[in-house]
């Protein structure tokens, strides 16, 4: 609840209010005009700041700054015992009712910074009777809203928490005027029960409940000698029927009593209030919420002198909070009997079908975007967009194209075209210019295993022109498509520029296009004027969108009527071969890559291609090409997912002409320099090419290639007495990237493939044998080589004292982990040391700072629900920053989040997660089970409590366990991956396990072509799949048989 005054702390299982000191009353002021009438606003609030942070209060009206922090009033503090407390007297024109909100600023290079800030206005009512010059005491609370509170019943007659309180307001009111007090609650995203202000809860789960809005709780006078006390709360949990009470230790709230307790009133959804007249001498008092099905008795209430308490409580606090489970699938996965060749948007209806009747209330999918960069099988990677804004062609039902045109159907001859293609699709190997009599033919089977995405594309872009040139066309006459273009114009014209010249040029590499590399507004207009032959492709290619965009919103708003949360995905990064970065390059660092470290992924390291972010730039401009991006994508998506959230605190930054990720850094982060190398007795020119530059020897030389191939090596290669090594590489050898890239010549004889490999690997283990990694922008930064103590070079090192040093930095610079295997027990006692004070002080602030400046101008611009992968290297600052911002983190099994253990026990996750057996970057259940004997029997057993010796399979019986123990969890979403599904019935299980793998990130090229192999219209016939579903989320809670009107209509 609400405190006055004092460090917050734990209330009890009730409020608490009481009235240290009261007004007096002499003469009745002489009320004056609403216009001449003042009131003067004490805003007071304890607050823990840190150094050189203040807390700016903001509100409604131009004295209050206009709901503009750079504009509001700033408080002053003072130490109270053990409480810091903010405040400031603020003189404001008397009217019926002000809105404000709090922040915490702090100041950077002389601009105002919000570190944080609450998530609900306040609402500040002004009675009718305060006088001129009367004080009105606003006396809040600073509420962190994951304290869980104390829990009352979840029965009918449900009682909930309060807020933390002091009891102790030590202050003096002023006595000389009438008085408004006014006791909130901070409330920012870290409340678990925050969430659900999400579009995700507010438009699709619980969009079938009445919004109220305008309303107003009957208002009371006070009394001489009496004050009216205000009760305020919010809760977004309220089923149909249910009310918000108070009872409490007065007669005015029923003295505990149920029939008599004061019923509140619901006046902006989830906020609820009313009003008490109390005599001073009843005060203090305690009280309680309560959520109860059928109407209380509420208290009575009379006119009177002004003087009114209002108690802002915060949210409700519940001894249960919403949990519910969801399907991940990606779109090119999915098989209906009417998908041509890969999963089309139009699919998802029917996924959606089945996750409302089986009961789960979201579905989940990948990124949706274009990828044609390579116009072949490596655009199917999904996290690859070519425009963060348009979407992926292959997703088009060419069925429905012509759906928008009222009395229009699909030419007969181009739908049996349609009809071919997605026979001819449904067969592997198969020759798309083959005769059709041929197809038909050779149709063996109605579902095989994978997409193939280059033949799948070709068809769909081949029939859409031919669609488009025959009717089509006549779509961009509709008011429909002209509302569209105009809204997308400033995305879907470069977009069809940068296609139109990719296509032209063969190459989406933009910087090799002469003068059309830079983009200009003439140029876009030059190349869509309609009096240009090509014109007919540029209207295609917006036609395109638009039936794209109109399939998606057609699921998006399907689902939200089914209730299902669609849920998408925000890639990292984009491709350096994309129209963002060829019309905004500045936003860019295009001689970076973006990846991540070794971590359990990859013991190379990964480098996804991407550049890195300018954030600078983009802060510049006030993120307008994040609050575009995702604006757009809440058009369709409720919930998303933000892929490698740890990149928002700091990203794996790799250089330019490296082809793995070993050789990065952070960025941003605090680097080695030359005066550390000095002061830790490693100084001097030579010394340090020992440490940077690759390290070279005959010995080793000879070591990876045997002595024959050794000599050739060092002969072609290398520059032979130079380098620390005696060795130097060549410069044309020197790029990581050149020696990825060796391969031997088509149709070499097999001695001459294998030879080939074994000198590139060897090449590249040596172009990674240093130390420290030189910043390619500043050569003084260095950066230690992740895992150099277990490198050639660092083992090669004569100096002890240089071992260890380099040991220091090391773990410095990442963790602690391998000091333990240094062999002086007194430099691992010093490297913990160093490290604790190195990586979780000076880099925590840094990565902090970074996140709460990235993250929050994501949230800002769409009020969809918000997901972060935080899986591998996690920062130490990231859990308490998600956890303060209110992001849902991800917890994967096999990936535990804790040092020391195998697997994480779902039991154990916090409320603000989603827990999966699996997700698309690792194999799914049935095939995780099964690679690893060892490993499964130590699952087995200590996961999952089976005696036994352990089935060698993911039988049905294995896959039940774990799915109900992940719906068991305390997430708020479970989210299973079709697979795992398919792994619980014996029918769905007997495809090859690693069939069902999405992606394998220790390969370069993937090749993204999973697809299931039911069709969607089989599971939603599946009457035992989708009861055994009901009654796993049934019996966990994630479900309700309201939910389920099919099962409980044949429940009676």
């Amino acid at each position: 609840m609400a405190s006055y005054g004092g460090p917050p702390r734990m209330g009890p299982a009730g409020g608490f209010m009481a009235l240290m000191s009261g007004p007096t009353y002499g003469a009745v002021n002489q009320m004056p005009s609403d216009k001449e009438r003042r009131i003067n606003v004490h805003f007071r609030i304890p607050y823990m700041t840190k150094w050189g942070q203040s807390i700016v209060v903001t509100g409604t009206g131009a004295l209050l700054g206009n709901m503009n922090y750079s504009k509001g009033v700033t408080l002053k503090c003072h130490h109270e015992k053990d409480s810091l407390v903010w405040e400031g007297l603020v003189s404001l024109p008397w009217q019926p009712c002000y809105k404000y909100k709090y922040a915490l600023v702090s100041q950077e290079d002389g601009q105002q910074v919000v570190d944080g800030e609450e998530l609900m206005e306040h609402t500040l009512l002004l009675h009718e009777g305060l006088g001129h010059g009367d004080v009105v005491e606003v006396a809040d609370t600073w509420c962190d809203r994951s304290y869980p509170g104390s829990i009352l019943s979840s029965s009918a007659f449900t009682k909930v928490a309060d807020t933390w309180c002091d009891r102790s307001y030590p202050g003096s009111i002023l006595s000389s005027s009438a008085f408004t007090k006014v006791a909130d609650t901070w409330c920012d995203r870290s409340y678990p029960g925050s969430i659900l202000s999400s579009s995700a809860f507010t438009k699709v789960i619980r969009q079938h409940k009445q919004m109220r809005s305008g309303g107003r709780a009957p208002q009371q006078q006070p009394a001489v000698g009496e004050a009216v006390v205000r009760f305020q709360v919010m809760d977004w949990m309220l089923e149909d029927g249910q009310v918000i009470c108070v009872t409490g230790s007065i007669p005015q709230l029923g003295m505990w009593q149920q029939d008599q307790m004061l019923l509140l009133t619901e006046t902006d959804t989830p906020c609820w209030q009313g009003e008490i007249r109390v005599p001073y001498s009843a005060f203090a008092f305690t009280y309680k919420y309560a959520v109860i099905s059928s109407l209380p008795l509420s208290g009575a209430a009379s006119m009177g002198a002004p003087a009114v308490v209002v108690r802002h409580d915060g949210f409700v606090r519940r001894d249960k909070l919403w949990r519910g489970a969801g399907l991940a699938l990606p779109v090119f996965a999915a098989r209906t009997r009417n998908s041509v060749g890969v999963g089309e948007f139009l699919d998802l209806l029917q996924l959606v079908d089945f996750a409302d009747t089986a009961g789960m209330r979201l579905l989940q999918v990948l990124p949706v975007n274009d990828t044609c960069v390579y116009n072949m099988w490596w655009d199917s990677y999904p996290y690859s967009s070519v425009s963060v804004h348009a979407l992926h062609p292959q997703y088009v039902a060419l069925r429905a194209t012509l759906d928008d045109l009222p009395g229009h159907q699909m030419p007969t001859d181009i739908a049996a075209e349609i009809e071919a293609a997605r026979v001819a699709l449904h067969l592997e190997s198969v020759d798309y210019k083959a005769t059709m009599a041929a197809k038909l033919q050779l149709l063996v089977a109605l579902d095989l295993e994978s997409v193939d995405y280059e033949a799948t594309l070709a068809a769909k872009l081949r029939l859409c022109r031919r669609i488009f040139d025959v009717a089509g066309h006549k779509s961009l006459q509709t008011q429909a498509y002209k509302e569209w273009f105009a809204a997308s114009e400033h995305w879907l014209v470069p977009y069809a520029v940068f296609c139109f010249l990719r296509d032209l040029f063969g190459t989406a590499e933009h910087w090799r296009w002469g003068v059309m590399a830079q983009p200009s507004e003439q140029l876009l207009a030059d190349i869509t004027s309609p009096q240009k032959e090509w014109h007919a492709s540029i209207l295609c290619c917006y036609w395109l969108q638009y039936q794209l965009h109109r399939q998606l919103r057609q699921v998006s708003v399907y689902a939200a009527s089914r209730r299902v949360v669609l849920k998408g995905d925000l890639p990292i990064g984009v491709d350096k071969r994309s129209v963002d970065t060829w019309m905004e390059p500045h936003l860019f660092r295009m001689d970076k890559s973006t990846g991540s470290p070794p971590d359990f992924f990859d013991p190379n390291g990964q480098n996804w291609g991407f550049p890195t972010y300018n954030w600078e730039a983009m802060a510049e401009q006030g993120y307008a090409w994040w609050k575009s991006r995702l604006g757009h994508l809440g058009q369709y998506f409720a919930a998303y997912r933000i892929d490698h959230i740890l990149g928002f605190c700091r990203i794996w930054e790799i250089p330019g002409d490296c082809a793995t990720g070993l050789l990065g850094y952070f960025r941003p982060s605090i680097p080695v320099t030359v005066k550390d190398l000095e002061a830790r007795g490693m100084a001097g020119a030579d010394t340090l090419e020992r440490l940077t530059e690759p390290y070279v020897t005959k010995a080793l030389l000879r070591k990876l290639f045997g002595p024959e191939l050794a000599a050739e090596a060092a002969a072609r290669y290398f520059i032979e007495g130079q380098g620390p090594g005696g060795y130097r590489f060549r410069p044309e050898y020197y790029s990581e990237k050149v020696l990825w890239e060796m391969k031997a010549r088509p149709g070499s004889p097999e001695w001459l493939v294998q030879e080939t490999q074994t000198l590139r690997k060897g090449l590249l283990a040596l172009r990674q044998n240093l130390l420290l990694v030189t910043d390619p922008e500043h050569p003084g930064r260095l950066y230690p080589r992740f895992g150099l103590m277990g490198s050639a070079s660092y083992k090669e090192l004569s100096d002890a004292g240089w071992r260890s040093a380099l040991a220091q930095l090391h773990d410095d610079y990442f963790y602690n982990a391998s000091y333990k295997e240094l062999p002086d027990a007194g430099w691992r006692s010093a490297l913990a040391q160093l490290h604790d004070d190195y990586f979780y002080k000076r880099h925590d602030a840094l990565w902090r700072a970074q996140a709460l400046k990235t993250l929050p101008a994501l949230m800002a611009a769409c009020d969809m629900l918000i997901c972060g992968e935080d899986l591998g290297f996690v920062p130490a600052c990231l859990p308490p920053v998600m956890h303060e911002l209110g992001l849902i983190g991800l917890r994967i099994q096999r990936m535990p989040s804790s040092p020391g253990v195998e697997f994480n026990n779902p039991a154990t996750y916090p409320y603000l997660s989603v827990a999966s057996p699996s997700c698309h970057d690792v194999s799914p259940l049935r095939a995780w089970y099964e690679e690893d004997p060892e490993r499964r029997e130590r699952f087995y057993y200590s996961m999952l409590g089976c005696g036994g010796s352990p089935p060698e399979s993911a039988c049905p019986e294995v896959a039940r366990l774990v799915v109900q123990q992940h719906f068991n969890c305390p997430s708020v979403w479970c989210i299973l991956p079709l697979q795992d599904v398919f792994a619980l019935m014996p029918r769905y299980s007997q495809r090859p396990a690693k069939e069902e793998t999405i992606n394998d990130p220790t390969v370069t090229k993937h090749y993204w072509r999973y697809r299931m192999h039911v069709c969607v219209e089989d599971l939603l016939a599946d009457e035992q799949l989708i009861s055994l579903l009901q009654d796993l989320l049934l019996l966990s809670d994630r479900a309700k048989l309201a939910d389920l009107p099919a099962l409980a209509a044949a429940s009676g």
